[in-house]
């Protein structure tokens, strides 16, 4: 597969930059660069060494990470797009070539964020009666804090952290139910800067003790040759088949994914293979990128990794690693069912060829070349089943990427290149480290003013309305009330996720709605792990959803492709991905570890959906056992819909459907020239 690669890699790097702000980094001179790669080194290291010998104290270990991630943020973003194309010269007020407030910026971060370690001892007397400088030094963090998200991630989620901000101190003029007192200035940074349910809260605390360990371990592990044994094994044990390098695709994203938990790095990486082999054998440009994209961000919900969701839902929910990484496993085969559905369907009614046996590598070669990489892999993977801690086992892991980087004689790497991949592991972090401590406002202002069960309320209400004036109109008394305002308070939910989801990173989106969204699931009595599971899936599908789809448009690019048109299609790839949630909303069994799980609920849970993702799928691309009239695909999109809700009303009547297409197809084939165009 390698060798059928023709788009560029260094065009690859710039299309990852031009959609992800996370790794947009500005130019450095000599000075600064080498600055730069000590505190960078220092701080992957400085997580290396407390993952492997013990963690410091909770607001220290916190508040040296937030002054590392802070201070080099000002180092390595630019303050303007300007500042990321060029490099200056050296000057007094351009010290080493970079801007003199930036490093102004950079001392505030690192004073401001060691502050509250420095008086964590009196810290009991001053919560809730702040001295002066602590609400200077608190200012200052929040002013720091939303700069460095601004430059790290764009200007999204530092405007929510304002508007929310804003609302806790004006809440008093908000309308309705939203309305409270609202806090003075030193009270609300009391809340955010002082106590541990804001800047220096969980989130932070995730990322400071289990995410940023996975992030330095998936650029080791790529670094050793993973991503390549497992591009390389996708293309072996599925290429051959019709539309092979789409199903290729489909495969190395998802293994690729499972490690590196980040959409568009993922899209950059394996479509620059991928998305040109895909072209060559037929597949339309733009959807060869939607391909891409839509396999490349289910990534995210692959375990064993699933970028950061997993670790931050072992702390908000206080259940083991295990448990979540078995509730995810059915949901994330389903969304990647789903993609190579719609991918066979599609190369079957394009004629669309495999990939000959000479464009395929063989296994036994690359098991031979590539076999040490996983073991860093399996290793971690049995230490966190064994029940110890994530970031002992990313300790492990990372220890033996390094160890057998050095003495793979197949793929050796040098120190130089430990110390790289360090550098690198650590301006990967940089982002999401920032954005983390700018949730910790949001939920700290949550938390303060208590909104989210305001709006749980309004939500719920507004639901009920809806559900009781469309009731009388639905036939066989297929949903009652109750089901109609959960249907209808998940739909709500799924927009907000969705539109939130929009230019945020899907940590970020996931901590935002837990805090939001997940009190008004449970309020119709969605369990905790459902409710979480939910607002996650919904988030991760904004890399997919235009107008903001940036994995898309990442593919799109490498494609050469119309990126509003490749956004939409990997959109419409990703609907099994939006379908599950609301399967195991009404079937938890799906997840596996739900209270009261039975086989029995499992089994006519996950056949439904396979029934319904396909259903789906089909309708779709226009074409099953053959092609297919247009009133059929509506059928089948119907009994989709139909299957989602799995009452025995609907889903006797969705199933009903789907014979009716078969039965049709197979008595009376449609004539091959009339295929319908996919939607």
């Amino acid at each position: 597969m390698t060798e059928t690669a023709t788009f560029d890699q260094q065009k690859s790097k710039e299309l990852e930059e031009h959609f992800d702000p996370e790794v947009r980094f500005r130019p450095l001179g000599k000075g600064a660069a080498f600055i730069a790669s000590l505190l960078l080194f220092s701080l992957s290291l400085f997580h290396y060494y407390t993952a492997g010998f013990g963690l410091l104290r909770e607001v220290t270990h916190r508040g040296v990470h937030l002054a590392f991630v802070l201070s080099l943020i000002f180092i390595v973003f630019a303050a303007t797009p300007k500042g990321q194309e060029k490099l200056y010269p050296s000057s007094w007020l351009r010290p080493l070539g970079l801007p003199l407030i930036d490093w102004l910026f950079a001392i505030a971060a690192v004073v401001s964020a060691l502050y509250v370690p420095y008086i964590f001892d009196d810290l009991a007397f001053r919560v809730g009666n702040p001295l002066p400088i602590d609400v200077v030094m608190g200012t200052i963090l929040i002013v720091v804090l939303l700069e460095a998200t601004r430059r790290s991630m764009g200007w999204p989620l530092a405007a929510i952290a304002i508007a929310v901000m804003a609302y806790g101190i004006f809440g008093r003029y908000a309308p309705g139910v939203l309305v409270h007192p609202g806090a003075d200035w030193p009270t609300l940074v009391n809340h955010l800067y002082l106590t541990s349910q804001g800047i220096y809260g969980l989130p932070v605390g995730v990322v400071a003790t289990y995410v940023f360990h996975f992030v330095l371990f998936g650029v080791l592990a790529t670094r050793i040759g993973l991503g390549r044994l497992f591009i390389d094994l996708a293309s072996a044990l599925a290429g051959r088949f019709s539309g092979g390098p789409a199903k290729v695709s489909v495969f190395s994203s998802a293994l690729l994914g499972s490690i590196s938990g980040s959409s568009i790095a993922n899209t950059v990486t394996t479509g620059s293979l991928t998305i040109p082999a895909m072209i060559r054998i037929g597949y339309p440009r733009h959807f060869a990128a939607a391909v891409e994209a839509a396999a490349s961000t289910g990534g995210q919900i692959t375990p064993p990794v699933m970028g950061a969701a997993a670790f931050l839902m072992i702390e908000f929910l206080g259940v083991s690693y295990t448990t979540i990484i078995t509730a995810a496993i059915v949901p994330a085969f389903m969304h990647f069912f789903g993609v190579l559905v719609q991918v066979h369907l599609e190369a079957k009614r394009l004629g669309l060829r495999g990939l000959t046996k000479e464009e395929l590598p063989k296994v036994a070669a690359v098991l031979k070349r590539d076999w040490p990489t996983v073991v860093p892999l399996i290793l971690l993977i049995a230490i966190l089943m064994e029940g110890y801690t994530p970031y002992l086992a990313a300790f492990w892991g990372i220890t033996a990427c390094i160890v057998i980087g050095l003495v793979n004689p197949l793929n050796r790497i040098t120190p130089r290149d430990v110390f790289d991949a360090f550098v690198l592991g650590a301006k990967y972090a940089l982002a999401v480290g920032a954005a983390a401590a700018t949730v910790g406002i949001i939920i700290g202002v949550v938390t303060l003013t208590g909104v989210s069960f305001k709006i749980a309320y309004m939500v719920t209400s507004t639901a009920g309305g809806w559900a009781a004036a469309i009731a009388p109109f639905i036939p066989f008394d297929i949903m009652g009330v109750p089901t109609l305002t959960l249907l209808i308070t998940l739909l709500l939910t799924a927009i907000v996720c969705i539109v939130m989801g929009c230019g945020i990173p899907t940590t970020a989106t996931y901590i935002i709605m837990v805090s939001v969204a997940a009190p008004v699931l449970g309020l119709l009595g969605i369990a905790p792990l459902v409710a979480h599971f939910f607002v996650f899936y919904y988030g991760v599908l904004a890399d997919v959803t235009p107008p903001v789809a940036l994995a898309a448009y990442a593919g799109a690019g490498i494609a050469n492709a119309n990126p509003f048109k490749a956004g939409n299609t990997a959109f419409r790839l990703s609907m099994g991905k939006a379908l599950v949630p609301f399967v195991f909303v009404f079937a938890p069994s799906l997840l596996l570890v739900t209270e009261g799980f039975t086989w029995h609920a499992f089994a006519l849970a996950f056949t439904g959906t396979i029934i319904g993702i396909t259903a789906l799928s089909a309708a779709f691309a226009g074409w099953l056992a053959g092609p297919l009239y247009t009133a059929e695909r509506w059928l089948l999109a119907i009994a989709a819909l139909l299957l989602v809700a799995p009452e025995l009303v609907s889903t006797l009547i969705g199933v009903a459907l789907v014979a009716l297409v078969i039965a049709r197809q197979t008595v009376i084939p449609k004539d091959a020239g009339e295929v319908a165009g996919t939607i």
